[in-house]
């Protein structure tokens, strides 16, 4: 069977994901999920901002600041996690409160329609096996959460935080962000912390930017991959799979 045929099959026929009728628990086996474009069908952080020019938290002038922010991302003179620090401390007044009750509401009313049934299914078909799954993500808990628990997760996450200070943001990233090869730190930790084995475990990812974790787990798949990813895991006969 070609790498092309078996991403358009059934998730229940995927050679490299046994049946659901097999349900000895493993216990010591994880799944994890990247989110944007894995679990979700779109970026966190983009729609979150398209949240606050629509809820009017953006007047034009800090808009103007956040697209130069974006560029530089988009160039790669700034990472994901820096720029979301910039960002989290430049709105809600810098409080965490209200940084709370913004996602709150955010995912209420855009994001939890960005989630996608291929990732609910995996997700559910993973907890039947009894795998401990979670998702190990680049955005902060302000986006993040929201999605575990409405995944049945709950705290079960990994994500970058930013330093809080008297219950306001700095605007510092705590370190090790949940980035690149920061994931794996981040991973490797909390696999040890609940007993985990990662020779046995998945990881779930849209892009070669996780390739560091991806190699990190016995059992790697690329989710709706960019085209990197794609050919990486076509040279390596990792299964790819489409949650969109």
């Amino acid at each position: 069977m070609t790498l092309s045929e078996l991403a358009v099959l059934p998730l229940s026929m995927n050679p490299e994901v046994p049946s659901r009728a097999r349900t000895a628990p493993e216990t010591a086996v994880a799944a994890f999920f990247d989110m944007d474009y894995t679990i979700l069908s779109a970026s966190s952080g983009v729609l979150y901002i398209r949240y606050l020019r629509r809820t009017g938290y953006l007047p034009w002038w800090r808009w103007i600041r956040i697209l130069t922010w974006v560029g530089l991302h988009a160039v790669g003179l700034l990472d994901f996690p820096d720029l979301m620090g910039r960002l989290m401390s430049r709105v809600a007044g810098a409080d965490e409160a209200e940084a709370w009750r913004l996602s709150d509401a955010w995912f209420e009313v855009m994001l939890r329609d960005y989630i996608t049934d291929g990732a609910r299914e995996r997700v559910a078909w993973h907890q039947a096996r009894g795998h401990h799954v979670a998702i190990v993500s680049a955005a902060t808990p302000y986006a993040v959460r929201p999605i575990a628990q409405a995944l049945a997760l709950q705290d079960a996450y990994l994500a970058t935080r930013l330093e809080i200070v008297d219950g306001h943001f700095t605007g510092k990233v705590l370190l090790p962000a949940c980035y690149g090869s920061g994931k794996v730190t981040l991973t490797r930790d909390y696999a040890a912390t609940y007993g985990l084995d990662l020779a046995r475990s998945y990881f779930y990812s849209d892009s070669h930017r996780d390739l560091p974790l991806l190699e990190a787990v016995g059992r790697p798949v690329a989710v709706n991959p960019n085209r990197k990813l794609a050919r990486i895991a076509a040279e390596r006969g990792w299964p790819v799979e489409r949650f969109y």
